[in-house]
């Protein structure tokens, strides 16, 4: 704990922080609340998307005995641009997925085989829930960041500034109410030794 001054404008400047500190910390309880609730939907977002991924898979693999003709979708299907923006939650900065481009080089449609088309879009479609997934992720490492720093902060103030202000308070008045007790102290014992030397004066 850092020495303190013993004086009414260090009462007066504890208290002002102690207030400070109160007002604030709900501040911080908000922002926790709120951080814990979009990790919790941005989840849940992430699952769905998954799940969605899980049985476009399971629905493909039922026709993948088609793709086994020697065709790389790779070669034909690449991924161009993903566009972003940034969003805000809690006042953080986050990226949020917007759309996704992909470059798709000219083939032969005469020779190319008929399922090539369906695979190309379902192919799309796959990546594109695994960038939004990606994306989704980097958001999460953003909030629980930041959720980690909140926490930090609200234990700061719960257990250390607060108690400790509080206790500054409770010290300096302390001293302060001493000194005034003394000096009442002081001035009976002055006022009854001038009382007394008066009285012997007028013997």
């Amino acid at each position: 704990m850092a020495k303190i001054k013993h004086t009414k404008n260090e009462l007066k400047a504890q208290r002002e922080a102690l207030a400070r500190y109160q007002r604030f910390l709900p501040t911080l309880e908000l922002k926790k609340t709120q951080l814990i609730s979009e990790i919790r939907r941005i989840t849940q977002t992430i699952e769905q998307l998954q799940n969605e991924y899980n049985n476009a898979e399971a629905s493909i693999f039922q026709w993948v005995d088609v793709l086994a003709e020697d065709i790389d979708l790779r070669q034909i299907l690449k991924i161009g641009e993903v566009q972003t923006t940034t969003g805000n939650i809690a006042g953080i900065d986050i990226p949020l997925f917007e759309d996704v481009r992909f470059e798709i080089v000219s083939y032969d449609y005469f020779t190319t085989p008929l399922w090539v088309d369906r695979a190309i879009e379902a192919l799309q479609e796959q990546l594109t829930r695994l960038i939004q997934i990606k994306i989704l992720n980097e958001q999460i490492k953003i909030l629980q960041e930041e959720l980690r720093i909140t926490i930090q902060r609200i234990n700061l103030f719960e257990k250390v500034k607060i108690p400790e202000t509080r206790e500054n308070i409770r010290i300096i008045q302390i001293f302060l109410g001493d000194i005034q007790t003394a000096e009442v102290v002081r001035g009976k014992i002055a006022k009854a030794k001038i009382q007394k030397k008066s009285e012997v004066w007028a013997a």
